[in-house]
């Protein structure tokens, strides 16, 4: 299991100075590598326990946003599309043709931009307790996002990997709002732009999320979940286009601590592996 990075580094791309990392080798496996990306203000560093549940079996790469962890924020505002260019620019430039994505929270939903607007780079996608649109978090979520200060960084890692690259306060300041204006304004991905994703995908969220189990259901809707002719036989006869996932018991930030719950189930979707069908009769 892989606990140090093979490689990493930072890349120009885009304006940006991306620090990434890569576990294991890039163009050496017929599996196509895994792209991990972080949810808000967290960093290559909170996916350490994402990286050791996949890296045994695949290539990981996973980097750090606009001003997140080691790259360092610029004067660019923030979108969910414009941090799916930086995600497609760096697979680009680390000569990845075709990946799978998977992103955590804000993370999920760079990674369904990346499939929508980079579909040809993304083989199969997961979104774990991510929203395709604003009204998908329930309104407290919003809320809170919108009373965010500065002080309720203090002291933090996030706080503390920002200054180590820009010690300016104001710098911080700054960052903060726009990833305040970045998470209440969300993203606006129409039902059929998420039915025109060609990547199948995996839906992943908590039945006490911050977003509400029935986005989550017609996520997997939109993307092709649902299956009559397994209903009516009472088993599944190919692999499906989309797998839904709700853990019973679940919070926004108790999903993220469930990587080894979740491994397994994402790799089986990833290998197009299905659960055995038992002989019942």
């Amino acid at each position: 299991m892989a606990t140090q990075p093979s490689s990493s580094g930072h890349l120009p791309l885009d304006g940006l100075s991306i620090y990434y990392e890569v576990y294991g080798e890039l163009g050496t496996s017929k599996t196509s590598p895994l792209l991990l990306i972080p949810g808000g203000f967290m960093s290559t560093d909170s996916m350490k326990s994402w990286v050791s549940a996949f890296a045994s079996t695949r290539t990981v790469v996973v980097f750090d946003q606009q001003g997140h962890g080691r790259t360092p924020d610029t004067p660019r505002e923030m979108s969910y599309e414009q941090f799916a260019d930086d995600a497609a620019a760096l697979l680009r430039a680390l000569q990845v043709e075709r990946a799978d994505a998977l992103g955590y929270s804000q993370g999920g939903g760079v990674a369904l931009q990346l499939a929508l607007r980079h579909p040809r780079l993304v083989d199969k996608l997961v979104s774990v307790s991510a929203t395709y649109r604003q009204d998908g978090w329930y309104p407290s979520v919003l809320e809170g996002i919108r009373g965010l200060s500065a002080a309720a960084f203090a002291g933090t890692s996030v706080e503390k990997a920002f200054r180590e690259h820009t010690p300016d306060g104001a710098a911080f300041d700054a960052y903060l709002e726009k990833m305040k204006i970045l998470g209440v304004n969300d993203q606006n991905i129409s039902d059929a732009q998420m039915r025109s994703i060609s990547a199948k995908t995996m839906v992943v969220a908590g039945d006490a999320d911050a977003l509400k189990p029935e986005h989550a259901l017609a996520m997997f809707e939109l993307r092709g979940g649902g299956d009559e002719e397994a209903a009516a036989s009472g088993a599944l006869l190919r692999v499906p286009p989309a797998r839904l996932v709700i853990l019973p018991a679940t919070s926004h930030l108790g999903i993220f601590g469930e990587s080894a719950v979740l491994a397994p189930m994402v790799t089986a979707f990833l290998d197009d592996v299905l659960p055995t069908t038992p002989n019942l009769f």
